[in-house]
Protein backbone atom coordinates (compact mmCIF):
# COMPACT_ATOMS: atom_id res chain seq x y z
CA UNK A 1 0.00 0.00 0.00
CA UNK A 2 2.73 2.22 0.70
CA UNK A 3 4.22 1.86 -2.82
CA UNK A 4 0.92 2.68 -4.43
CA UNK A 5 0.61 6.02 -2.16
CA UNK A 6 4.02 6.98 -2.94
CA UNK A 7 3.36 6.18 -6.88
CA UNK A 8 0.07 7.90 -6.80
CA UNK A 9 1.97 10.84 -5.36
CA UNK A 10 4.19 11.15 -8.36
CA UNK A 11 2.21 10.68 -10.67
CA UNK A 12 0.21 13.60 -9.39
CA UNK A 13 3.50 15.81 -9.36
CA UNK A 14 4.05 14.37 -12.75
CA UNK A 15 0.57 15.38 -14.02
CA UNK A 16 0.94 18.58 -12.83
CA UNK A 17 4.27 19.34 -14.05
CA UNK A 18 3.70 17.93 -17.22
CA UNK A 19 0.79 19.80 -18.20
CA UNK A 20 2.49 23.25 -18.56
CA UNK A 21 -0.80 24.86 -18.23
CA UNK A 22 -0.53 28.55 -19.47
CA UNK A 23 -0.89 31.25 -16.68
CA UNK A 24 -2.58 34.80 -16.51
CA UNK A 25 -2.40 36.85 -13.67
CA UNK A 26 -4.76 39.88 -13.79
CA UNK A 27 -3.96 42.75 -11.53
CA UNK A 28 -6.79 45.37 -10.85
CA UNK A 29 -5.60 48.70 -9.91
CA UNK A 30 -7.09 49.94 -6.21
CA UNK A 31 -10.35 47.51 -6.49
CA UNK A 32 -11.73 46.58 -2.93
CA UNK A 33 -12.41 43.43 -1.40
CA UNK A 34 -15.96 44.50 -0.69
CA UNK A 35 -16.23 45.31 -4.88
CA UNK A 36 -16.74 41.91 -5.65
CA UNK A 37 -20.39 40.99 -5.08
CA UNK A 38 -18.94 37.12 -4.41
CA UNK A 39 -17.33 38.55 -1.71
CA UNK A 40 -19.68 41.37 -0.56
CA UNK A 41 -23.28 39.82 -1.37
CA UNK A 42 -24.57 43.71 -0.12
CA UNK A 43 -22.98 45.09 -3.34
CA UNK A 44 -25.25 46.67 -5.74
CA UNK A 45 -22.21 46.52 -8.46
CA UNK A 46 -22.52 43.56 -10.85
CA UNK A 47 -19.49 41.54 -11.22
CA UNK A 48 -21.00 38.32 -13.36
CA UNK A 49 -17.54 37.96 -14.27
CA UNK A 50 -15.49 37.81 -11.01
CA UNK A 51 -17.95 35.77 -9.51
CA UNK A 52 -17.67 33.86 -12.36
CA UNK A 53 -13.76 33.00 -11.64
CA UNK A 54 -15.61 32.55 -7.76
CA UNK A 55 -17.76 30.11 -9.07
CA UNK A 56 -15.68 28.15 -10.77
CA UNK A 57 -12.29 28.21 -8.96
CA UNK A 58 -10.84 28.86 -5.68
CA UNK A 59 -11.79 31.99 -3.42
CA UNK A 60 -8.71 33.18 -1.11
CA UNK A 61 -10.51 34.83 1.56
CA UNK A 62 -7.06 36.17 3.22
CA UNK A 63 -4.92 37.20 0.34
CA UNK A 64 -2.93 40.31 0.81
CA UNK A 65 -0.58 42.69 -1.56
CA UNK A 66 2.77 42.98 0.19
CA UNK A 67 1.82 46.71 -0.02
CA UNK A 68 -1.17 49.16 0.34
CA UNK A 69 0.10 51.42 -3.02
CA UNK A 70 0.66 50.22 -6.19
CA UNK A 71 4.19 50.30 -7.54
CA UNK A 72 5.66 48.14 -4.28
CA UNK A 73 2.86 45.80 -4.81
CA UNK A 74 3.90 45.36 -8.61
CA UNK A 75 7.94 45.03 -7.23
CA UNK A 76 6.79 42.03 -5.46
CA UNK A 77 4.62 40.47 -8.02
CA UNK A 78 7.37 40.46 -10.58
CA UNK A 79 10.51 40.00 -8.19
CA UNK A 80 9.25 37.90 -5.41
CA UNK A 81 10.82 40.07 -3.31
CA UNK A 82 9.30 42.67 -0.51
CA UNK A 83 9.31 45.99 -2.32
CA UNK A 84 11.26 47.48 0.88
CA UNK A 85 14.80 45.45 0.35
CA UNK A 86 15.35 47.58 -2.71
CA UNK A 87 16.03 51.58 -2.87
CA UNK A 88 11.76 52.26 -2.66
CA UNK A 89 11.30 52.54 1.42
CA UNK A 90 8.15 54.62 0.85
CA UNK A 91 5.85 56.11 -2.01
CA UNK A 92 5.18 55.17 -5.45
CA UNK A 93 7.16 55.63 -8.54
CA UNK A 94 5.75 58.48 -11.31
CA UNK A 95 5.24 57.73 -15.27
CA UNK A 96 8.95 59.29 -16.09
CA UNK A 97 10.91 57.26 -12.93
CA UNK A 98 13.76 55.31 -13.70
CA UNK A 99 13.52 51.18 -13.37
CA UNK A 100 13.14 49.51 -9.58
CA UNK A 101 14.08 46.55 -10.64
CA UNK A 102 17.36 45.84 -10.26
CA UNK A 103 19.16 45.10 -13.88
CA UNK A 104 20.83 41.79 -12.62
CA UNK A 105 17.36 40.64 -10.58
CA UNK A 106 15.45 37.66 -12.13
CA UNK A 107 12.02 38.09 -12.39
CA UNK A 108 8.59 36.00 -12.58
CA UNK A 109 8.57 36.25 -16.59
CA UNK A 110 12.44 35.68 -16.96
CA UNK A 111 11.99 31.95 -14.73
CA UNK A 112 9.19 31.49 -16.81
CA UNK A 113 11.27 32.27 -20.09
CA UNK A 114 13.62 29.40 -18.93
CA UNK A 115 10.56 27.09 -18.74
CA UNK A 116 9.67 27.60 -22.58
CA UNK A 117 6.93 30.12 -21.77
CA UNK A 118 6.36 32.83 -23.90
CA UNK A 119 5.71 35.82 -21.75
CA UNK A 120 3.98 39.15 -22.27
CA UNK A 121 2.47 42.25 -20.15
CA UNK A 122 -0.29 43.85 -21.19
CA UNK A 123 -0.75 46.89 -18.90
CA UNK A 124 0.20 49.42 -16.54
CA UNK A 125 4.03 48.45 -15.56
CA UNK A 126 4.97 51.49 -13.20
CA UNK A 127 7.81 50.23 -12.35
CA UNK A 128 9.87 52.43 -14.17
CA UNK A 129 11.74 52.85 -17.36
CA UNK A 130 14.69 54.33 -18.74
CA UNK A 131 13.40 56.61 -21.72
CA UNK A 132 15.15 58.66 -23.77
CA UNK A 133 15.66 62.17 -22.51
CA UNK A 134 16.05 65.71 -24.13
CA UNK A 135 18.82 68.39 -23.04
CA UNK A 136 17.61 70.06 -20.19
CA UNK A 137 17.88 67.91 -16.82
CA UNK A 138 16.17 64.77 -16.01
CA UNK A 139 13.42 64.67 -14.22
CA UNK A 140 13.62 62.85 -10.44
CA UNK A 141 11.91 59.75 -9.30
CA UNK A 142 8.73 61.47 -8.09
CA UNK A 143 7.63 63.28 -11.26
CA UNK A 144 4.11 62.76 -12.23
CA UNK A 145 3.18 65.43 -14.63
CA UNK A 146 4.93 67.66 -17.01
CA UNK A 147 6.80 65.94 -20.26
CA UNK A 148 9.43 64.88 -18.03
CA UNK A 149 11.67 65.76 -20.77
CA UNK A 150 11.24 62.58 -23.05
CA UNK A 151 11.90 62.29 -26.56
CA UNK A 152 8.65 60.13 -27.88
CA UNK A 153 10.45 59.59 -31.13
CA UNK A 154 13.39 57.50 -29.32
CA UNK A 155 13.27 53.79 -28.25
CA UNK A 156 13.03 53.21 -24.63
CA UNK A 157 16.60 51.86 -23.34
CA UNK A 158 15.00 50.16 -20.50
CA UNK A 159 11.30 48.45 -20.34
CA UNK A 160 9.09 45.47 -19.65
CA UNK A 161 10.95 43.76 -22.52
CA UNK A 162 14.36 44.19 -20.34
CA UNK A 163 12.49 42.40 -17.62
CA UNK A 164 11.58 38.67 -18.61
CA UNK A 165 8.50 39.90 -20.87
CA UNK A 166 9.33 38.99 -24.78
CA UNK A 167 6.69 41.68 -25.50
CA UNK A 168 4.65 44.75 -23.82
CA UNK A 169 1.96 46.59 -24.41
CA UNK A 170 0.63 49.70 -21.77
CA UNK A 171 1.12 52.65 -20.00
CA UNK A 172 4.13 53.50 -18.03
CA UNK A 173 2.57 54.24 -14.80
CA UNK A 174 -0.74 55.12 -13.31
CA UNK A 175 -3.40 56.37 -15.96
CA UNK A 176 -3.56 59.55 -13.77
CA UNK A 177 0.18 60.48 -14.53
CA UNK A 178 1.37 61.59 -17.89
CA UNK A 179 2.59 60.30 -20.21
CA UNK A 180 -0.24 59.63 -21.83
CA UNK A 181 1.02 57.92 -24.89
CA UNK A 182 0.81 53.92 -25.31
CA UNK A 183 4.08 52.02 -25.36
CA UNK A 184 4.73 49.08 -27.58
CA UNK A 185 7.96 46.93 -26.45
CA UNK A 186 10.59 49.54 -25.96
CA UNK A 187 8.74 52.67 -28.59
CA UNK A 188 5.73 54.78 -27.67
CA UNK A 189 3.03 53.90 -30.19
CA UNK A 190 2.34 57.39 -31.23
CA UNK A 191 3.72 60.74 -30.47
CA UNK A 192 1.91 63.40 -28.20
CA UNK A 193 0.46 66.05 -30.04
CA UNK A 194 -1.88 67.36 -27.08
CA UNK A 195 -1.26 69.16 -23.63
CA UNK A 196 -3.87 66.97 -20.97
CA UNK A 197 -5.18 69.81 -18.62
CA UNK A 198 -5.66 69.05 -15.04
CA UNK A 199 -8.43 67.72 -14.05
CA UNK A 200 -10.38 67.01 -10.92
CA UNK A 201 -11.87 63.74 -9.29
CA UNK A 202 -13.45 62.10 -10.06
CA UNK A 203 -11.92 62.19 -13.60
CA UNK A 204 -8.78 62.94 -12.03
CA UNK A 205 -5.90 63.94 -14.50
CA UNK A 206 -2.80 65.20 -13.95
CA UNK A 207 -1.50 67.82 -16.72
CA UNK A 208 1.08 66.49 -19.38
CA UNK A 209 0.96 65.19 -22.34
CA UNK A 210 -1.35 62.91 -24.59
CA UNK A 211 -1.41 61.79 -27.94
CA UNK A 212 -4.51 61.57 -29.77
CA UNK A 213 -4.92 58.14 -29.73
CA UNK A 214 -5.55 58.03 -26.21
CA UNK A 215 -8.88 58.10 -24.29
CA UNK A 216 -9.41 57.42 -20.59
CA UNK A 217 -12.87 56.02 -21.28
CA UNK A 218 -11.58 53.40 -23.50
CA UNK A 219 -8.38 52.19 -22.24
CA UNK A 220 -9.74 48.97 -20.44
CA UNK A 221 -10.94 48.35 -23.92
CA UNK A 222 -8.35 48.90 -25.29
CA UNK A 223 -6.29 46.31 -22.91
CA UNK A 224 -8.67 43.88 -23.46
CA UNK A 225 -8.64 43.67 -26.89
CA UNK A 226 -4.69 43.28 -26.85
CA UNK A 227 -5.18 40.31 -24.51
CA UNK A 228 -7.58 38.76 -26.51
CA UNK A 229 -5.04 39.41 -29.59
CA UNK A 230 -2.89 37.47 -27.59
CA UNK A 231 -4.69 34.59 -26.52
CA UNK A 232 -5.94 33.98 -30.22
CA UNK A 233 -2.11 34.12 -31.36
CA UNK A 234 -1.08 31.78 -28.79
CA UNK A 235 -3.95 29.27 -29.76
CA UNK A 236 -2.94 29.47 -33.03
CA UNK A 237 0.60 28.96 -32.76
CA UNK A 238 0.25 26.55 -30.13
CA UNK A 239 2.51 28.31 -27.42
CA UNK A 240 2.18 28.15 -24.20
CA UNK A 241 2.48 31.34 -22.13
CA UNK A 242 2.34 33.32 -19.21
CA UNK A 243 0.10 36.12 -19.50
CA UNK A 244 0.59 39.32 -16.53
CA UNK A 245 -2.49 41.28 -17.07
CA UNK A 246 -2.18 44.61 -15.07
CA UNK A 247 -5.33 46.77 -15.53
CA UNK A 248 -5.68 50.31 -15.18
CA UNK A 249 -8.81 50.75 -13.02
CA UNK A 250 -10.71 51.38 -11.02
CA UNK A 251 -7.81 53.52 -10.19
CA UNK A 252 -7.98 57.06 -11.35
CA UNK A 253 -9.14 58.94 -13.40
CA UNK A 254 -12.64 57.57 -12.72
CA UNK A 255 -13.81 57.52 -16.43
CA UNK A 256 -15.96 54.54 -16.96
CA UNK A 257 -16.58 53.71 -21.04
CA UNK A 258 -20.27 55.25 -21.60
CA UNK A 259 -22.08 52.11 -21.73
CA UNK A 260 -21.93 51.62 -17.86
CA UNK A 261 -22.66 55.26 -16.92
CA UNK A 262 -25.18 55.23 -14.69
CA UNK A 263 -25.73 51.62 -14.16
CA UNK A 264 -24.74 50.73 -10.66
CA UNK A 265 -26.64 53.99 -9.48
CA UNK A 266 -23.16 54.24 -7.03
CA UNK A 267 -22.17 57.24 -9.12
CA UNK A 268 -18.78 57.01 -11.68
CA UNK A 269 -17.02 54.79 -8.91
CA UNK A 270 -19.28 51.98 -9.03
CA UNK A 271 -19.98 52.26 -12.73
CA UNK A 272 -16.18 52.07 -13.46
CA UNK A 273 -16.06 49.28 -11.20
CA UNK A 274 -18.38 47.45 -13.49
CA UNK A 275 -16.46 48.38 -16.31
CA UNK A 276 -13.43 46.48 -14.63
CA UNK A 277 -15.34 43.04 -14.39
CA UNK A 278 -16.10 43.48 -17.93
CA UNK A 279 -12.74 43.69 -18.96
CA UNK A 280 -12.06 40.33 -16.99
CA UNK A 281 -15.32 39.32 -18.59
CA UNK A 282 -13.58 39.55 -22.70
CA UNK A 283 -10.82 38.03 -20.99
CA UNK A 284 -12.52 34.69 -20.32
CA UNK A 285 -14.66 35.36 -23.21
CA UNK A 286 -11.17 34.66 -25.54
CA UNK A 287 -10.36 31.74 -23.35
CA UNK A 288 -13.41 30.15 -24.22
CA UNK A 289 -13.29 30.82 -27.86
CA UNK A 290 -10.00 30.03 -28.04
CA UNK A 291 -10.63 26.71 -26.74
CA UNK A 292 -7.53 27.75 -24.00
CA UNK A 293 -9.86 27.75 -21.09
CA UNK A 294 -9.37 24.32 -19.82
CA UNK A 295 -5.21 24.74 -19.80
CA UNK A 296 -5.07 28.04 -18.50
CA UNK A 297 -4.66 28.91 -15.08
CA UNK A 298 -6.18 32.39 -14.19
CA UNK A 299 -4.94 33.91 -11.16
CA UNK A 300 -7.21 37.44 -10.41
CA UNK A 301 -6.64 39.61 -7.83
CA UNK A 302 -5.68 43.83 -6.70
CA UNK A 303 -2.66 45.73 -6.10
CA UNK A 304 -4.12 47.14 -2.85
CA UNK A 305 -7.83 48.05 -1.53
CA UNK A 306 -10.05 50.95 -2.86
CA UNK A 307 -9.46 54.09 -2.00
CA UNK A 308 -13.12 54.88 -1.98
CA UNK A 309 -13.55 55.98 2.14
CA UNK A 310 -16.33 54.60 4.39
CA UNK A 311 -18.26 57.74 6.04
CA UNK A 312 -21.79 57.58 7.19
CA UNK A 313 -23.24 60.51 7.58
CA UNK A 314 -22.40 62.76 5.39
CA UNK A 315 -22.76 63.49 2.04
CA UNK A 316 -21.05 60.93 -0.28
CA UNK A 317 -20.51 59.80 -4.27
CA UNK A 318 -24.10 58.54 -4.45
CA UNK A 319 -25.41 61.83 -4.22
CA UNK A 320 -21.95 64.03 -5.01
CA UNK A 321 -19.65 62.20 -7.17
CA UNK A 322 -16.96 64.88 -6.37
CA UNK A 323 -17.24 62.95 -3.10
CA UNK A 324 -14.09 60.24 -2.43
CA UNK A 325 -16.54 58.09 0.22
CA UNK A 326 -19.73 56.22 0.45
CA UNK A 327 -22.06 55.48 3.29
CA UNK A 328 -21.92 51.99 4.15
CA UNK A 329 -25.47 51.95 3.42
CA UNK A 330 -24.72 52.32 -0.53
CA UNK A 331 -22.02 50.50 -1.00
CA UNK A 332 -18.41 49.30 1.80
CA UNK A 333 -15.64 49.42 -1.66
CA UNK A 334 -13.03 47.69 0.98
CA UNK A 335 -15.99 45.14 2.24
CA UNK A 336 -15.51 44.77 6.56
CA UNK A 337 -12.08 45.84 6.52
CA UNK A 338 -10.71 49.35 8.53
CA UNK A 339 -9.10 51.87 5.99
CA UNK A 340 -8.51 52.18 2.86
CA UNK A 341 -5.55 52.37 0.31
CA UNK A 342 -2.50 53.08 1.32
CA UNK A 343 -3.23 52.31 5.20
CA UNK A 344 -1.38 49.53 7.04
CA UNK A 345 -5.16 48.79 8.18
CA UNK A 346 -6.78 45.55 6.45
CA UNK A 347 -8.91 48.01 4.30
CA UNK A 348 -5.16 49.11 2.49
CA UNK A 349 -4.27 45.28 1.75
CA UNK A 350 -6.87 42.84 2.17
CA UNK A 351 -7.76 42.37 -1.42
CA UNK A 352 -9.95 40.21 -3.90
CA UNK A 353 -8.14 36.91 -4.90
CA UNK A 354 -9.81 34.34 -7.03
CA UNK A 355 -7.94 31.32 -8.78
CA UNK A 356 -9.59 29.00 -12.29
CA UNK A 357 -8.05 25.66 -13.70
CA UNK A 358 -10.64 23.61 -14.64
CA UNK A 359 -9.82 19.84 -13.52
CA UNK A 360 -6.97 21.01 -10.84
CA UNK A 361 -8.90 23.63 -8.28
CA UNK A 362 -12.24 22.41 -7.32
CA UNK A 363 -14.76 24.44 -8.62
CA UNK A 364 -16.27 26.57 -5.78
CA UNK A 365 -13.98 26.07 -3.05
CA UNK A 366 -12.76 28.63 -0.60
CA UNK A 367 -9.23 28.73 1.21
CA UNK A 368 -8.93 30.87 4.65
CA UNK A 369 -5.04 30.65 4.57
CA UNK A 370 -3.14 33.63 4.59
CA UNK A 371 -1.36 34.32 1.00
CA UNK A 372 0.38 37.33 -0.36
CA UNK A 373 1.71 38.91 -3.90
CA UNK A 374 5.08 38.14 -3.61
CA UNK A 375 3.89 34.28 -3.94
CA UNK A 376 3.17 34.65 -7.46
CA UNK A 377 6.56 33.86 -8.26
CA UNK A 378 7.57 31.21 -6.24
CA UNK A 379 3.66 29.21 -7.50
CA UNK A 380 4.17 30.27 -11.41
CA UNK A 381 7.81 28.23 -10.74
CA UNK A 382 6.38 25.44 -9.42
CA UNK A 383 3.18 25.00 -11.91
CA UNK A 384 5.63 25.58 -14.68
CA UNK A 385 8.25 23.08 -13.51
CA UNK A 386 10.88 25.81 -13.35
CA UNK A 387 13.71 26.30 -10.98
CA UNK A 388 14.28 29.55 -9.02
CA UNK A 389 17.72 30.87 -8.85
CA UNK A 390 19.48 30.84 -5.87
CA UNK A 391 19.12 33.83 -3.78
CA UNK A 392 16.13 35.03 -5.94
CA UNK A 393 12.49 35.49 -5.24
CA UNK A 394 13.24 35.11 -1.02
CA UNK A 395 9.88 36.22 -0.16
CA UNK A 396 7.88 33.90 -2.51
CA UNK A 397 6.27 30.46 -1.03
CA UNK A 398 4.31 28.70 -3.46
CA UNK A 399 0.42 28.31 -2.85
CA UNK A 400 0.31 25.55 -5.04
CA UNK A 401 -0.79 23.00 -2.70
CA UNK A 402 -3.45 25.31 -1.06
CA UNK A 403 -5.21 25.36 -5.02
CA UNK A 404 -4.91 21.73 -5.07
CA UNK A 405 -6.14 21.23 -1.63
CA UNK A 406 -3.72 19.76 0.52
CA UNK A 407 -3.06 22.48 3.04
CA UNK A 408 -1.09 20.02 5.05
CA UNK A 409 2.10 20.60 3.04
CA UNK A 410 1.96 24.47 3.07
CA UNK A 411 3.54 26.67 5.08
CA UNK A 412 5.17 30.08 4.27
CA UNK A 413 6.65 32.75 6.80
CA UNK A 414 4.27 35.41 8.52
CA UNK A 415 3.60 37.94 6.17
CA UNK A 416 5.20 41.66 6.31
CA UNK A 417 2.30 44.50 5.76
CA UNK A 418 3.59 48.11 4.36
CA UNK A 419 2.03 50.98 3.90
CA UNK A 420 2.51 54.19 1.96
CA UNK A 421 4.63 55.89 4.59
CA UNK A 422 6.56 52.86 5.57
CA UNK A 423 4.20 51.71 8.30
CA UNK A 424 5.18 48.09 8.57
CA UNK A 425 2.61 44.92 10.36
CA UNK A 426 3.53 41.61 10.96
CA UNK A 427 0.83 38.56 10.44
CA UNK A 428 1.10 35.30 11.97
CA UNK A 429 -1.81 33.03 12.30
CA UNK A 430 -4.59 34.88 14.08
CA UNK A 431 -2.33 37.97 15.20
CA UNK A 432 -1.72 40.98 13.56
CA UNK A 433 1.05 43.42 14.89
CA UNK A 434 1.19 47.09 13.51
CA UNK A 435 4.29 48.37 14.59
CA UNK A 436 3.48 51.95 14.89
CA UNK A 437 0.75 54.05 16.01
CA UNK A 438 -1.52 54.90 13.37
CA UNK A 439 -2.50 53.93 9.81
CA UNK A 440 0.49 54.76 8.07
CA UNK A 441 -1.57 56.27 5.03
CA UNK A 442 -4.86 58.41 4.88
CA UNK A 443 -7.05 57.53 7.77
CA UNK A 444 -6.27 59.73 10.91
CA UNK A 445 -4.30 58.98 12.99
CA UNK A 446 -1.56 58.66 10.50
CA UNK A 447 0.77 58.12 13.16
CA UNK A 448 4.79 57.04 12.72
CA UNK A 449 6.34 54.31 12.09
CA UNK A 450 7.39 52.43 14.73
CA UNK A 451 5.98 55.56 17.08
CA UNK A 452 4.41 53.61 20.27
CA UNK A 453 2.36 52.54 21.27
CA UNK A 454 2.10 49.53 19.13
CA UNK A 455 -1.58 47.50 17.80
CA UNK A 456 -2.00 44.43 18.22
CA UNK A 457 -5.27 42.73 16.52
CA UNK A 458 -6.40 39.43 16.82
CA UNK A 459 -7.89 38.79 13.26
CA UNK A 460 -10.20 35.47 14.03
CA UNK A 461 -11.94 36.96 17.32
CA UNK A 462 -11.78 41.53 16.01
CA UNK A 463 -11.32 41.60 12.35
CA UNK A 464 -12.44 45.05 12.44
CA UNK A 465 -9.29 46.37 14.44
CA UNK A 466 -11.06 48.14 16.95
CA UNK A 467 -9.45 46.35 20.05
CA UNK A 468 -6.34 46.48 20.74
CA UNK A 469 -4.90 43.39 22.70
CA UNK A 470 -1.14 44.83 22.93
CA UNK A 471 -1.54 45.70 26.85
CA UNK A 472 -2.51 41.87 27.68
CA UNK A 473 -0.69 40.02 25.24
CA UNK A 474 2.72 41.23 26.02
CA UNK A 475 4.46 38.36 25.31
CA UNK A 476 2.60 37.65 21.51
CA UNK A 477 3.82 41.71 20.92
CA UNK A 478 7.58 40.99 21.95
CA UNK A 479 7.56 37.63 19.81
CA UNK A 480 5.77 38.97 16.98
CA UNK A 481 8.45 41.72 17.33
CA UNK A 482 11.47 39.73 17.13
CA UNK A 483 10.08 37.40 14.09
CA UNK A 484 9.54 41.02 11.95
CA UNK A 485 13.26 41.80 13.14
CA UNK A 486 14.44 38.85 12.13
CA UNK A 487 12.49 38.60 8.49
CA UNK A 488 13.41 42.61 8.13
CA UNK A 489 16.88 42.68 8.90
CA UNK A 490 17.60 39.05 6.99
CA UNK A 491 20.22 39.90 3.55
CA UNK A 492 18.31 39.52 1.02
CA UNK A 493 19.85 39.16 -2.70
Amino acid sequence: MKHIFILTVFLVAVSVQAAKPNIIFILADDMGFGDVQALNAKSKIPTPHLNRLAREGMTFSDAHSPSAVCTPTRYGVITGRYCWRSRMKRGVLGGYSAPLIEKDRPTVGSVLQSAGYHTAAIGKWHLGMNMTRRAGGKPGPDRWDGDGNVDFTKPIADSPITRGFHEYFGVSASLDMAPYVWIENDRFAKAPTIQQAAVKFPAFIRKGPRSDDFEFEKGLDVLAARAAGFLERMAKEKKTFFLYLPLTGPHKPVTPHPRFKGKTGLGPYGDFVMNVDDTVGQVLEALDDTGLTKNTLVMFTSDNGSFMHRKDNEPDHVTEPSKQQYQSKHHTANGPWRGTKADVWEGGHHVPFFVRWPGKVNAGSECARVITHTDLFATAAAVAGAKIPKGAAADSFSFLPLMLGDEKNYSRAPVIHHSASGMFAIRDGDWKLVLGNGSGGRQAPRGKPFGKPYFLANMKTDSDELKNFAPKENETVERLERTFQKIHKTEQR
